[in-house]
């Protein structure tokens, strides 16, 4: 593959990757299975500095299972959010021991944001999206400060608002992998049946997308799988994956400068 756009190795404010590096890596690997996507592109070394952020849902395992298979040293973020349900918390280390990642990361919100702006943690009852903000968005942008990639478990069938996941895009000037993007929910049933994977505690209840705790609830037979997230808001994405999000934009800028993201704390 030609030259890359991103020059890790001068110091200038151009954006890591362009486009033209997404299009370039989207036809490239074109009908290329996931697992050897990524263990070319880890190889290569085309992505950088590097992360997987797992949310350690329903289908997390899948993607966890193929990053580690293709290279274990690769990062795991995990953001708390302090809502977390105790099975997820579980569940997190249970996959971890399982799939032998060896660097897992957490990252918190910021206390002082948390004192400021939901001193009584009950924004999420009256403001989600100001509640996502200070308790997912702002934590991984700054996370994600010292990388020049990340890797995202999205799905194009999970909601309507989620089709057309090209396997790479770009985001701040970071490359966005999405190695599942165009897996459908019986080749993530198939995948967790020949691996023996670990399936979270709480999707036999019903969660069939697992958040926060006081934002999530049961799916019922036919609806969208994401149904059960922030039910009854007009609300669909706690921002992460939002095309355009100013609050994680400004963060993102004023800690680009670090080697190492700034809040991670090993949980192993």
């Amino acid at each position: 593959m030609g030259e890359l756009a991103r020059r890790i190795d001068r110091i200038d404010t151009a954006p890591a990757f362009a486009q033209v590096d997404a299009d370039r890596l989207n036809a490239r690997f074109a009908g290329v299975d996931a697992g050897r996507m990524l263990r070319t592109l880890f190889a290569e070394g085309t992505p950088g500095r590097v992360a997987v952020v797992s949310s350690f849902g329903t289908e997390s395992a899948v993607l966890l299972h193929l990053v580690a298979e293709a290279d274990r040293d690769v990062p795991v973020i995990f953001v708390d959010t302090l809502k977390m349900f105790d099975e997820t918390l579980a569940y997190r280390d249970t996959l971890i021991e399982t799939l032998g990642i060896r660097h897992a990361e957490v990252v918190r919100p910021d206390p002082v944001a948390l004192a400021q702006k939901d001193e009584s943690g009950l924004r999420w009852s009256y403001d989600p999206d100001g509640c996502c903000a200070i308790r997912k968005v702002e934590p991984l942008a700054r996370a994600k400060r010292g990388l020049d990639s990340w890797i995202s478990g999205r799905k194009a069938f999970q909601s309507v608002t989620r089709q057309d996941i090209p396997r790479f895009e770009v985001e701040d000037g970071r490359l966005k992998i999405n190695p599942l993007g165009d897996w459908t929910k019986a080749d993530l049933e198939t995948y967790f049946a020949a691996h023996d994977l670990p399936r979270h505690p709480l999707e036999a209840q019903g969660y069939l997308s697992v958040g926060c705790a006081p934002c999530t609830s049961k799916v019922a037979p036919g609806e969208d799988p994401r149904a059960g997230r922030w039910r009854g808001w007009d609300k669909t994405e706690c921002g992460i994956h939002s095309p355009s999000n100013p609050q994680a934009d400004q963060t993102d800028q004023a800690e680009r400068d670090g080697d190492l993201p700034a809040g991670y704390e090993p949980f192993l």
